[in-house]
């Protein structure tokens, strides 16, 4: 089965608009689909609009999400959250994407100022000018990278801007507690993005022992263009606590050249368990 549960836009931190990125994903031929842009779902009507207009088979469902940003233990927690449904709870999560946005664009200045203290100016005003989307860290890399002070996005992060960088600032995320319980109110099912980037299983263990009953019933298994290997422990884990591995390629398009292109591939008999996990969550309705 092909499909795609974790992409950008130029919405977030992606290179492609959402009708580039839609028709690039009907070429692939994918049958689920959803936008998952940092903590915004700004786009997601868009992509939903393309895929229709552009489908010569049957019909991708498409469900309107996000990637969300949130914190525990000191670290970073990505959610990805499928089928937002329209109502109270909707409107609930967009009210704290607002607050979100406003911390982001915050971070940027912040960041910038560490980077002068470094001796290197940057104008945080131009960033934040430029930033088609969600603002965040790839648009400072790619400010270093026209300024000349790095070659490529890639070593703005390697050398200032990684987790814990000499010119990082963590962002005022949400508890995960509090993002699940969100995503609940949303009517809306949560997989945790990219298990591998929190380094150790048993960390990855502890989260889904402590938070799957408040929502954290998918891992993302399958990654982006990583070997069936690399999925294997997180199988194996979704195996014991009964979680449902999920797919997405977590294309950003330029921004992320290890993966050139949307859409991802998964073996039939995971396809039919994140199938039957997401039957009834609701379609974008155009």
């Amino acid at each position: 089965m092909r499909l795609e549960l974790h992409c950008h836009s130029t919405c977030s931190d992606g290179s492609l608009d959402p009708e580039q990125l839609a028709q690039a994903l009907s070429e692939f031929g994918v049958e689920l689909a959803c936008l998952t842009d940092h903590d915004t779902m700004a786009g997601c009507d868009r992509l939903a609009t393309e895929l229709a207009n552009t489908s010569t088979g049957a019909p991708a469902k498409v469900l309107r999400g996000l990637e969300l940003s949130s914190k525990h233990a000191g670290r970073t927690i990505h959610l990805l959250i499928w089928g937002v449904a329209d109502g109270p709870g909707r409107e609930q999560l967009e009210r704290r994407l607002a607050i979100q946005l406003q911390r982001r664009r915050e971070r940027i200045v912040a960041i910038c100022g560490r980077f002068a203290a470094l001796g290197i100016e940057l104008d945080a005003e131009a960033i934040l000018a430029g930033a088609s989307g969600t603002p965040g860290r790839p648009d400072v890399a790619r400010a270093l990278v026209n300024a000349g002070v790095c070659k490529t996005m890639r070593a703005a992060f390697e050398k200032y801007l990684r987790d814990n960088g000499p010119a990082d600032v963590p962002i005022a995320s949400l508890e995960l507690g509090e993002a699940l319980a969100l995503g609940r109110a949303a009517g809306a099912r949560m997989s945790l993005a990219h298990p591998h980037t929190l380094r150790h299983y048993a960390v990855v263990r502890e989260l889904f022992v402590e938070f799957r009953d408040q929502g954290l019933e998918g891992i993302e298994a399958f990654y982006g263009q990583a070997s069936p290997a690399r999925a294997e422990p997180w199988l194996r884990l979704a195996r014991e606590l009964d979680l449902v591995p999920t797919a997405g390629s977590d294309f950003h398009g330029d921004a992320l050249a290890d993966v050139t292109r949307p859409g991802i591939e998964i073996p039939l008999a995971y396809a039919v368990r994140l199938r039957e996990w997401l039957a009834d969550a609701p379609e974008i309705r155009l």
